[in-house]
């Protein structure tokens, strides 16, 4: 018998946690457009915001939404708002990764990484095949800059074929472009 929220196990105190957050989120009302659209993140300084012309290009790849901070902010936004910002944080993750120089801290941010988004029930578990998981846990025997090569592509080739489609044909992508 359950004695309280004490009594639950630890993870699912912390999903809970994190539900009753998105949720209050959610709920509470905006500013303007652009609170809606970035809740979480630093408002990219005015002089950040692309041009109409270089939005319109976002439509063409990922990669050019990525190599933008305010389109990278409005993207990892527009994940949050489908509850699918693991795939973002995992890909970001990835690249801070592999600037790492010293082996030690290597090793420590392949085991932060895995214990985050890669091991069977993480709290910011991707979606990645089997084989892949697999290749990612035979990496992270001897850490590399490319340890999480294979499953960042797979994350990525997700997002710019679920996501991409979907952040264009939002509001806060139309707006850019007007």
């Amino acid at each position: 018998m359950c004695k309280g929220l004490a009594a639950l196990p630890h993870t699912c105190l912390e999903r809970a946690k994190e539900i009753k957050t998105k949720l209050g989120t959610l709920l509470q009302k905006p500013d303007s457009t652009i609170d809606l659209i970035i809740p979480y993140l630093e408002k990219p300084a005015k002089g950040q915001k692309p041009s109409p012309e270089e939005a319109l290009q976002w439509h063409e790849s990922l990669e050019k939404i990525l190599q933008n901070a305010y389109g990278l902010a409005g993207f990892r936004s527009f994940l949050r708002s489908e509850f699918s910002e693991e795939n973002i944080e995992f890909w970001i993750a990835c690249e801070e990764y592999k600037k790492i120089k010293s082996l030690t801290k290597m090793a420590e941010k392949a085991k932060k990484i895995y214990e985050e988004f890669i091991q069977t029930e993480a709290p910011k578990e991707v979606n990645i095949d089997h084989s892949t998981k697999a290749v990612t846990m035979k990496n992270l025997m001897e850490p590399s800059a490319d340890s999480f090569s294979e499953a960042q592509k797979r994350i990525f080739a997700l997002m710019e074929k679920d996501s991409l489609p979907r952040f264009v044909r939002s509001e806060f992508y139309h707006e850019l472009i007007k």
